[in-house]
């Protein structure tokens, strides 16, 4: 089964349509990716890998299948990756300039620890 293949297989048995499986794919490969590099969301490595593999997905799809009208093909390519690095935009996003929201305050706003 190849690449294109394995991902009708997953639309089908998911029941997800193939928007919805880029999200969910951004996210996890994103997480998986921080996991494997062992880096936080807060580095960039991550969400860069997340990218290279949606620009290897888009460049195989762009060659796999050719629409006839190729400016409808690629206008979905972009769509396909909007879809994929929204969430892992956001995380890199909030990780650094508010990880607060991701990891909680610890205590009552406007106290630091230790002070009365």
């Amino acid at each position: 089964m190849d690449w294109h293949h394995f991902k009708d297989w997953l639309e089908l048995r998911s029941h997800l349509d193939m928007d919805a499986l880029h999200v969910h794919a951004g996210i996890v490969l994103q997480l998986a990716a921080a996991l494997v590099l062992r880096r936080s969301l807060k580095s960039p490595l991550p969400w860069l890998a997340v990218l290279a593999a949606i620009v290897a997905n888009e460049a195989y799809d762009l060659h796999y299948e050719i629409w006839p009208n190729r400016g409808d093909q690629w206008a979905e390519s972009i769509k396909d990756g909007w879809n994929t690095m929204l969430m892992p935009t956001l995380f890199l996003a909030i990780a650094n300039l508010a990880p607060r929201l991701l990891t909680g305050s610890g205590g009552r706003p406007g106290r630091r620890p230790g002070r009365r």
